[in-house]
């Protein structure tokens, strides 16, 4: 990369040094991957059948599975060696690369050691609004080079092609407030993990075993599923369970929060009528819906979450396409104890400009997790073991 940071912990830096291309040896690449685009093209034709065959059809009509996704890698592969074949060709303008993820692999993309920075300085970091900007289109971000850090605390940041994660912490009324701003380039990047990676597994892990285990860029505990199973569970595009007495957040396939209030599906076939429709990847459940359309929704009572109360909290947010906040309030020191009710919660952030919010399992569950660290402190001061968690991945291919 070209600007300095502090480098993370997965891997010690990497230096790779750039052979000048040749226009010759680019135009023998490109008739070589013309060759190959041949080849593959008519081996997907002659595997269609199949691969259609041993996919799903969903009520819209659209194949889903493993044959999307073998489908999807291929359109991937062709589009992103051309532009690879075209480095170096004066004059020639090379389509930009798109990457994205499956749902049917539980690993992401290792994020690049390179790409992690941290600092105490918030005014410092004007370069690299600028170069998310510039990468992923970004123009507003919550956070801000003027932002006031809590004492003591730093600001981690990781930016690559394809994500930009901010995470800090923040005093708001007297209660401390761990916030991980997040912009991806593809909805596939916003990811949940179970543990074991199977649904209704009885096992339970910290959340930050499992960021590490999944390479997250970022990611925060989830809803605690199998513990408390109220809602519509979905999970790889598939309904689950049906116990539609407390809110349900769905996530589809362009990474946007779609909100059902408690009731509003009868039984399993309504809900997957529904998750076909709207091409829904997975469920969080717990609850409540606490924004919508910037307006704070919170009720007056709710099953789960004790939301008159002062309690730390987690949610889930969306402040505009593809670009979300993970928010923990926690009380982490004898000075700052004001944990907020749900709608106090709520009203903090439409303050900070989200468009959508959820909550997640609040209390000792409340964790988020950035570069492998545990940034929040978490009720009576330690993680709990939970069943899943949400993240953010990078999608660049390992080795790229």
């Amino acid at each position: 990369m070209n600007y300095e940071t502090t480098t993370g912990s997965r891997r010690g830096p990497r230096y790779i040094k750039r052979k000048k291309r040749s226009v010759g040896s680019a135009l023998l690449k490109l008739v070589t991957l013309a060759a190959a685009i041949v080849s593959v093209s008519l081996t997907m034709q002659m595997l269609m059948p199949v691969v259609t065959g041993s996919s799903f059809a969903t009520s819209s009509g659209t194949v889903s599975g493993s044959g999307m996704a073998l489908m999807d890698r291929y359109d991937n592969y062709i589009s992103n060696s051309l532009s690879d074949a075209l480095e170096g060709l004066a004059g020639v303008e090379r389509p930009k690369k798109t990457y994205f993820l499956s749902d049917l692999d539980q690993i992401a993309p290792e994020p690049n050691p390179d790409c992690w920075g941290t600092t105490k300085d918030p005014s410092s970091l004007q370069w690299l609004l600028d170069a998310a900007e510039e990468k992923l289109g970004i123009t507003d971000t919550v956070f801000s080079t003027d932002v006031e850090l809590y004492q003591g605390t730093e600001i981690t940041y990781y930016l690559d092609d394809t994500i930009l994660c901010i995470t800090w912490k923040q005093v708001c009324h007297n209660c401390i407030y761990t916030i991980s701003e997040v912009k991806i380039a593809h909805g596939s990047q916003f990811r949940r993990f179970l543990a074991d990676g199977t649904y209704g597994s009885d096992k339970q892990y910290y959340p930050s075993e499992m960021a590490v285990s999944v390479n997250a860029v970022t990611a925060s505990s989830g809803d605690f599923y199998k513990f408390r199973s109220w809602g519509v569970g979905v999970y790889q595009n598939t309904v689950m369970s049906v116990k539609d007495i407390t809110d349900t957040c769905f996530i589809d396939e362009n990474g946007d929060l779609i909100f059902a209030p408690a009731g509003t599906f009868s039984d399993v076939e309504a809900a997957q009528a529904y998750v076909d429709e709207n091409n829904i990847r997975f469920s969080l459940l717990f609850g409540p819906i606490l924004v919508e359309n910037g307006v704070n929704v919170v009720p007056d009572d709710y099953d789960l979450g004790e939301i008159n109360k002062g309690y730390a909290r987690m949610g889930l947010c969306q402040v505009d396409e593809r670009h979300y906040l993970l928010v923990a309030a926690n009380q982490e020191a004898h000075s700052y104890y004001s944990v907020p009710t749900a709608k106090i919660f709520a009203d903090q952030l439409i303050a900070f400009g989200v468009d959508k919010a959820f909550s997640l399992d609040g209390g000792q569950t409340a964790a988020i997790i950035t570069n492998d660290r545990l940034i929040n402190r978490p009720t009576y001061g330690m993680e709990r073991q939970i069943s899943d968690i949400i993240y953010f991945a990078t999608a660049i291919p390992d080795g790229e």
